[in-house]
């Protein structure tokens, strides 16, 4: 698999495989020339944002492959959620503010796993449990990946 890039930003940037027709294409014109490589950029919210986001984390961390969430992970994952939500500029703070980062990390990665359905569950457990209105779905996965990068960025393996 290629490597995915994620951006400042949160976007992701990843390699685009050649549809059948560029393949065929190239076939005809000069199978021995290098198919040239695409990339897409992907922000949150637009289709397929979610799984590459999940990729890259396995890329970052392919030890994580099956994420294992904990009961305090898990609150500890909505809770830093809420807090980054309600103040985006603080991330280093609320994942410092953690007790247990790896746990709440786990969590984070378990909740992606799920693909949206579960991104919007989550999303509505934070609300619930922390007060406010559910995240979109594309906004909590965002946040998430922010978190993430951050723990792993502070915590490293």
């Amino acid at each position: 698999m290629d490597e995915i890039i994620r951006n400042d930003d949160g976007s992701l940037t990843v390699t685009v495989a050649p549809t059948r027709h560029e393949l065929a294409e190239h076939e005809e014109d000069d199978p021995t020339a290098e198919l040239a490589v695409r990339t897409l950029t992907l922000h949150p919210g637009e289709g397929g944002y979610q799984e590459a986001l999940t990729q890259w984390d396995l890329q970052q961390h392919p030890e994580h492959a099956d994420a294992v969430s904990t009961a305090s992970g898990r609150e500890e994952a909505m809770a830093v959620v809420h807090a980054v939500a309600e103040d985006p500029r603080h991330v280093a703070d609320a994942v410092e503010a953690l007790h247990d980062p790896d746990a709440s990390a786990e969590a984070l990665r378990h909740v992606l796993v799920g693909g949206t359905p579960s991104v919007a569950a989550f999303a509505g457990e934070v609300a619930e449990a922390e007060g406010g209105e559910a995240l979109p779905p594309h906004t909590a996965t965002k946040i998430i990946g922010e978190v993430l990068a951050e723990i792993d960025g502070a915590h490293p393996a």
